[in-house]
């Protein structure tokens, strides 16, 4: 095998864990950095790395005499399989210890991105609907709103995967989803069972809410890759006017048929303390298994999350504004999740991003699209306050992340060039050569 053979496979490994890594929401730092650490361990010095949200490109010239190698793979699939993401995270630590070579790493992720979801699709769409059934708990549901909840959180499931199928964008399944929940509410509300519309389109839209990039796209943004982190931010905003379009013409549709559900606002919103530690738990836990998390991540994301959204709530009870809250508990969750994921050894991002579901500001979003239907300006707050419940999210587990993550001192180097706490991959670089 040529030097330049020997190279080019080497730099398809790396570009291959980067795809995995990056289609199942990696940030780009982590992306960058792991291949990075994998094209050093494998004896290629000084490769160059370049993360945009939808293409890889390695290359690598040994000496100015030399041509350069660069090798390029494109980003499309996105359905996020944590499945898949813990196998890869693990291949990596064995091939940076050692345990396995390069061409063994290379058959594993060929089986790995080839491989079926690892729970079948009924159990999928059933984790969905607990994880509207938790929402709706969390928010003060009765026993007919949690039904209704899960039911249209099964269906909005089902509905997008079918899309999905016929690769429809993602702004158009928003706003289906959207759109069957909405009518769904409206169908009940006809009929003389007692109901709150409101907590059942709240349940939903953070629902709808619950796969977006809010991690990634302000990890990026902190980090220094502003293309991509600008590109995660376009796909949530795309994705949220899909939920808000989906919900208005419900509303719309409703009127047209003599059924006026009068969403109220005012009358959504979070429960007492034991139900909103049960319902975030339960929430947590049903998005853990509908994005293929190990069986073994389940309970420990129940129980931070839980824990957080009841810390996040006792907060606000006592004065302090929903941002902050949101802030302290996310740090919390993210310097808790370092410690948990390496115990279950799992990457941190499947316990961060499955914890702060719960506390997504789907309720701001709904009273914000509530008062603007009904042209009142001032539903321009509540927007904001989602925003910034978000970013708040976002950062506080980032810094959560930078206070446990350990600072020796080749990961104070590590991290310096590489900017950022690790999310995905491993903290340190190891070569053999």
């Amino acid at each position: 095998m040529t030097d330049v053979q020997d190279t080019q496979r080497t730099l398809d490994l790396a570009l291959r864990i980067g795809e995995v890594l990056m289609s199942n929401g990696a940030g780009a730092a982590d992306v960058t950095a792991t291949m990075s650490s994998v094209c050093h361990h494998l004896g290629i010095r000084n490769a160059l790395v370049d993360v945009t949200f939808t293409t890889l490109t390695l290359s690598h010239q040994p000496s100015v005499d030399d041509a350069a190698v660069t090798m390029r793979r494109h980003v499309t699939h996105r359905e996020i399989d944590y499945a898949d993401l813990t196998q890869v995270d693990l291949l990596v630590y064995e091939l940076l210890a050692g345990g396995v070579d390069r061409d063994e790493a290379a058959a594993e992720i060929a089986r790995i991105s080839s491989t079926g979801r690892p729970y079948p699709r009924w159990l999928t769409t059933l984790s969905w609907g607990v994880t509207g059934a938790g929402v709706a708990l969390l928010l003060g549901g009765d026993w007919v709103v949690l039904l209704v909840a899960a039911a249209a959180a099964c269906g909005i499931e089902v509905l997008q995967r079918q899309l999905e199928k016929r690769r429809l964008p993602l702004f158009y399944s928003q706003v289906a989803g959207a759109l069957l929940a909405t009518m769904m509410a409206v169908g009940i509300a006809a009929t003389p069972v007692p109901l709150n519309p409101s907590l059942v389109v709240s349940a939903t839209i953070i629902m709808l809410l619950a796969g977006l990039g809010f991690v990634g796209s302000i990890q990026d943004a902190l980090t220094g890759f502003y293309i991509t982190a600008n590109a995660r931010v376009m796909e949530v905003m795309i994705a949220t006017i899909g939920v808000i379009v989906g919900v208005s013409m419900g509303l719309g549709l409703g009127a047209m048929l003599g059924v006026d559900i009068q969403l109220d606002p005012g009358s959504a919103g979070l429960s007492r303390l034991p139900a909103v530690i049960a319902g975030a738990a339960i929430c947590a836990s049903g998005f853990a298994i509908a994005v293929y998390s190990p069986p073994r991540v389940i309970l420990p994301v129940g129980a931070i999350a839980g824990s957080a959204t009841g810390l996040s709530f006792v907060l606000t009870q006592n004065g302090m504004d929903r941002a902050p809250a949101a802030g302290v508990a996310a740090v919390g969750i993210g310097f808790v999740s370092y410690a948990i994921a390496r115990a279950i050894r799992v990457p941190p991002l499947i316990v961060i991003v499955s914890c702060i579901v719960p506390m997504l500001p789907g309720l701001s979003i709904y009273r914000s699209l509530s008062l603007l239907a009904d042209e009142n300006i001032t539903g321009v707050l509540p927007m904001i306050t989602a925003g910034g419940v978000a970013i708040a999210l976002s950062a506080g587990v980032l810094l959560g992340e930078y206070a446990a993550q350990p600072l020796g001192r080749e990961a104070r180097r590590l991290e310096r060039r590489l900017s950022g706490p690790r999310l995905v991959g491993p903290l340190r670089a190891r070569s053999r050569r």
